[in-house]
């Protein structure tokens, strides 16, 4: 963060400076942890449902920072540090962080989705960091916390920002977007992850869509142009709609999976043509990649730099993560969330691994709402349709994922928790096999993935 005064910052989020000082501080870091405090930073009080941050300022204080916004008032006031009295810290820091943003006059990239967003987004920061110095949203920071913290991470060096945002409930993505306000806005698809809260895949599109609301006059948006509900956008900007259907402009094609050592295919556009190689298993990584290609072409990338920055792309965190152990075991890490479509994806690239014996371990997916049921049960007779040798299903809601394996013929079994499924999960990781794992973020499955690895590493 580029340094700003106590003075910029009470203009930019309408606060009043309590404590008004000759000397006029300056911070160059926001922190909204008291416990991860950069000396000389600027404290911000987060309100949750079951937290306080106010009641932290003064250990905050104390660990260094120089001083903190914040919605009441401490007690005692300190007259080494400074207060900056405000009607909301969370409005707050969105205005603080699109004041901050507004320095910058680089191309700025929204994204969002229901399925693969994350991966769109490390594919899209790929590609241009063939060629750009990119800031891009790290980890998941793509909330109302992350996103102001990612762009408040802008600096002089960065010539583009690749910023992911996440929703599950209607104005998320507008009150993002408005700080963001992109050059290039981009949906990777409509699915039912959240329908619980948002109603319908349709209530879905339009949470989503509103990510044009904050959409340059003169900006485009780049589509998923194979997803039936994105076909229907109209915008007055420009679309440039991605995938394999004859109306894409930019048009993937000669697909060619190659397990989990990823895959090839060909992205066609009105520019030029491109042989990709994506080191990421799943013929689904074609679309990140064709996102990627748009976004690229749009930013003046010459052929080359695409093709090689597609090709440097690395999965992030346990999204489809390859992990080799001894014996020929192969775990595809796939744990970090869940939805019908990324597991219906998932499943496929088990599928079709080359490998003696496969086995799908799988949990609980959330928010499908009225869906829970047989979206769960679908999972179960996909893998054994897709001819599966095990399934373990784990979780309330992964009983139905056991039932319709079973009644589709495969061979599974159900556990109600991860400590009562692992000796299973440990035993059916034999040699020569690939095991799936996946479920929702909140069945933490990444435990079991790294059980997995010390028990063979």
């Amino acid at each position: 963060m580029q340094p700003m005064t106590v003075t910029e910052i009470a203009s930019a989020v309408k606060g009043v400076w309590w404590n008004p000082s000759e000397q006029v501080p300056v911070v160059s870091a926001v922190s909204t942890d008291s416990r991860r405090i950069v000396p000389g930073s600027l404290f911000l009080p987060w309100v949750g449902e079951k937290f306080d941050g106010h009641l932290f300022i003064d250990a905050a204080l104390d660990a260094g920072a120089a001083g903190c916004l914040c919605a009441k008032l401490p007690q005692n006031i300190r007259e080494d540090k400074f207060y900056i009295k405000v009607a909301d810290t969370r409005l707050a820091l969105r205005d603080l962080a699109s004041a901050y943003r507004d320095r910058f006059e680089i191309p700025f990239v929204q994204i969002t989705g229901s399925v693969g967003k994350t991966t769109t987004k490390e594919m899209i920061a790929a590609v241009l960091g063939a060629k750009l110095n990119v800031l891009k949203t790290p980890e998941n920071f793509n909330n109302d916390i992350g996103t102001p913290l990612t762009l408040l991470g802008l600096a002089p060096e960065h010539e583009a920002a690749v910023i992911e945002t996440g929703m599950n409930h209607f104005g998320e993505i507008e009150y993002l977007g408005a700080m963001v306000r992109p050059d290039i806005a981009v949906i990777s698809n409509i699915g039912d992850a959240h329908i619980e809260y948002l109603g319908s895949r349709e209530g879905i599109l339009k949470a989503k869509c509103e990510i044009f609301e904050h959409l340059k006059a003169d900006g485009v948006a780049i589509l998923n142009g194979d997803d039936a509900l994105l076909d229907t956008v109209t915008l007055p900007q420009r679309i440039v709609r991605c995938g394999q259907s004859e109306h894409c402009e930019t048009r993937i094609s000669d697909i060619v999976d190659h397990g989990v050592d990823g895959i090839t295919c060909t992205v066609t556009t009105a520019r030029d043509t491109y042989a990709l190689t994506i080191p990421a298993p799943g013929e689904h990584m074609a679309y990140s990649a064709s996102m990627a290609v748009a976004v690229g072409e749009e930013l003046g990338l010459s052929r080359e730099e695409i093709v090689r920055g597609v090709a440097a792309y690395e999965p992030t965190g346990s999204r489809m993560r390859v992990i080799r152990l001894p014996g020929g075991r192969v775990l595809l890490d796939d744990c970090y969330n869940a939805n019908p479509q990324s597991v219906t994806a998932a499943l496929e690239v088990l599928g079709r691994t080359d490998c003696e014996r496969r086995v799908a371990v799988l949990g609980d997916m959330g928010e499908l709402g009225d869906l829970t049921d047989q979206a769960h049960f679908n999972a179960g007779a996909l893998a054994a349709m897709l001819g599966i040798d095990f399934v373990i299903a784990i979780g309330s809601k992964a009983a139905r994922i056991a039932d319709g394996a079973a009644m589709s013929g495969g061979d599974v079994v159900h556990f109600a928790t991860k400590e009562e499924a692992l000796p299973t999960v440990r035993e059916q990781l034999r040699p020569n096999t690939s095991m799936l794992i996946k479920a929702s973020h909140s069945m933490h499955f990444e435990r079991l993935t790294e059980d997995l690895r010390k028990y063979y590493d």
